[in-house]
């Protein structure tokens, strides 16, 4: 592939970023993914601090090539996590969930990347503004925490396009080089994807996640909780407690009690397929092996070299 800027922003190969998705993101996925010349991100939304200072240290041992840290703003220890980034001289942190105003510069001044995750052209813009590098331009498909306006990726990636000049990255429904081109010839200059590296050898989801996954079908992921933070949320007994409580009229506090602590973890991580909480993306319904993360890469790669070559072919060109 040819570079572009976001290929020479993180100094990768490919324009191929791996989500910092929590409980299923940690240093042995970041390694394989960067190591096969994407780039790998550490889920740091779901670490403590000692735990993160330990993915860090492996990773930076699995791996030469760059990698980056998913560094979600209203975390409640962010201060100990800007600290270890900075320890650790992390080269480009992914910052979602809050305002990039308040650490955007803070990171720049130690020569850090920063980039910010955004679902609408508005949010675009003001990341723009706090000085990022580059923006994530997620869109209603995704897996996890999701924006309300229900943008979808195909209208999200022209929108934020006309509003910003830095660079964008696709994000939300994309497992495919298919997918990837598409995104590209809207604007997008590379692709975050999240639910594929989920069914990945290295991921660190419970294996009994991973197989739920590639059970999915059209329909079976909602986005649910937009009284709270908008999620999407794979049907299981516990999305249908949130859905039945959302129907009758729950406001924020009853949602926030029956969401509880650790429902992530128990879903994702600890397997409770009942009563976990099951963050996936709607593009599940196509996923139905799990591979080496740098399977994965190239994989998506070579569709994206066949999707070139089928373009031209249709164009007569």
């Amino acid at each position: 592939m040819q570079k572009n800027r976001i290929t020479e922003l993180f100094q990768i190969k490919y324009p191929i970023i791996q989500a910092g998705m929590v409980w299923c993101s940690g240093w042995r996925l970041a390694a394989a993914v960067s190591n096969a010349g994407g780039l790998g991100i550490i889920g740091a939304g779901s670490m403590y601090p000692h735990i993160l200072e330990e993915h860090l240290q492996k990773c930076q041992q699995a791996t030469q090539h760059p990698f980056a840290v998913n560094l979600p703003l209203l975390y409640p220890d962010i201060d100990q996590h800007i600290e270890l980034i900075l320890k650790y001289k992390v080269p480009i942190v992914f910052t979602s969930a809050g305002n990039p105003k308040k650490w955007t510069a803070h990171l720049k001044s130690a020569g850090i990347k920063v980039v910010h995750v955004v679902s609408s052209a508005k949010f675009a813009k003001k990341a723009e503004t706090a000085g990022v590098d580059a923006i994530v331009a997620e869109g209603f498909e995704a897996g996890g925490h999701n924006g309300r306006e229900e943008t979808t990726t195909l209208c999200l990636i022209p929108l934020v396009k006309q509003a910003v000049d830095i660079p964008i990255i696709a994000a939300g429904g994309i497992a495919t080089g298919h997918a990837m081109l598409a995104t590209m010839v809207l604007g997008a200059e590379g692709v975050q994807i999240g639910t594929r590296f989920v069914a990945s050898l290295e991921s660190s989801a419970h294996e009994d996640f991973k197989q739920k996954l590639l059970t999915l079908n059209e329909g079976d992921t909602m986005l649910s909780l937009k009284k709270l933070v908008a999620v999407r949320l794979v049907k299981n007994p516990f999305y249908q407690q949130v859905a039945e409580a959302e129907q009758r009229g729950a406001d924020a506090g009853e949602l926030a009690n029956l969401l509880g602590r650790g429902r992530a973890k128990k879903g994702m991580f600890e397997g409770d397929l009942e009563e976990g909480e099951l963050e996936l993306g709607q593009i599940a319904a196509l996923i139905r092996q799990i591979k080496p993360a740098a399977e994965i890469v190239q994989e998506i790669i070579t569709e994206f070299k066949t999707a070139q070559q089928e373009m031209a072919q249709l164009l007569g060109v």
